[in-house]
């Protein structure tokens, strides 16, 4: 029994939610293959070589990989895709993108988000905002899966070097092209790896208070900024801030709700953070059932506030 995982990354390295992925596939017992799939991209295969558990890394090197598109990276993986019983990657935009499309060109079921590994063909995900867990089982030769990232621990790299072998790449689909790519720069920790978080709700009012009231919180405590999808449907903050069902699923050490009510669409992305902080004038708000700590109170005083004690 052999795992792929397909790896995410920006050409230079790694994205950490590969590194979960593949602690994912550990669990499944047998060999780990990373396939990285893009343009002088050499610096990510040698970074991939040196996770644990990782027997062989697949280079799929071609000036057609660059943008990474869903189409050319779901033929290439399954032109490959022969000697593997499990293919996996990350329950991220990348994955959800690229993954079903795999799937389908296979024939086969894909499971989205496992949070769970019950056996080589049984898996658990969340269903219904994740106020449901449904155990899985799959009866198809290859087990496609989208790894809910924050279920897993991610493996460490100082394992021997795996094997790099050197991938043919399929032929250039031509079914899409990247014609830009608008990216958000921030000295703030990524919002998928950071420890601590701050997220603004409608509460807030406007996308002003939003900078002027958590922006200080957030560089006290070393924190990633986000958001619930309301502030982002009011245009508060970018759409990359927000966290949910339809955003994006974190785990923090301490999550820090401000001015959010809690509808299920938001917990089912913040449930699972080791500490969580609700602050809200509102005492029947639902954030206050899945908060570890709440503090009742106007957000414009007890915010500045706190960021002046700390």
């Amino acid at each position: 029994m052999t795992t792929l995982v397909i790896a995410e990354h920006d050409q230079q390295q790694l994205h950490g939610a590969t590194l979960n992925t593949v602690g994912a596939a550990l669990r499944l017992g047998g060999e780990v293959h990373l396939l990285v799939a893009g343009s002088d991209c050499a610096a990510v295969a040698a970074q991939a070589a040196r996770l644990r558990g990782v027997t062989k890394v697949l280079l799929a090197d071609a000036p057609h990989y660059a943008a990474q598109t869903a189409e050319n990276l779901a033929a290439l993986v399954v032109a490959n895709a022969a000697p593997y019983s499990h293919i996996l990657a990350p329950a991220s935009t990348y994955g959800k993108n690229a993954l079903p499309r795999v799937a389908a060109l296979l024939d086969v079921a894909q499971i989205s988000e496992i949070s769970a590994i019950v056996a080589p063909d049984t898996f658990v995900r969340p269903i219904y905002a994740g106020n449901v867990l449904a155990t899985v089982t799959s009866i198809d030769a290859v087990k496609v899966a989208t790894v809910r990232t924050t279920a897993f621990d991610p493996v460490a790299e100082g394992g021997d070097a795996a094997v790099i072998e050197a991938l043919a790449p399929a032929a250039d689909t031509g079914l899409s092209r990247l014609v830009s790519r608008a990216l958000a720069s921030s000295e703030r920790p990524d919002l998928g790896a950071a420890k601590i978080i701050v997220s603004g709700g409608r509460g807030l009012g406007s996308g002003e208070n939003y900078a002027r009231l958590l922006e200080p919180l957030a560089d006290k405590l070393g924190a990633a900024l986000g958001a619930s999808r309301a502030a982002v449907d009011a245009g508060y903050v970018p759409n990359d801030y927000q966290i949910g069902q339809t955003g994006r699923v974190v785990a923090p050490q301490v999550y820090i709700a401000v001015g959010i009510s809690g509808a299920i669409q938001h917990l089912a992305g913040m449930k699972d953070a080791k500490v969580i902080v609700a602050i809200n004038s509102d005492a029947d708000a639902p954030i206050f059932q899945a908060a570890d700590y709440g503090l009742v109170a106007d957000l414009f005083v007890a915010v500045p506030e706190l960021s002046a004690g700390l």
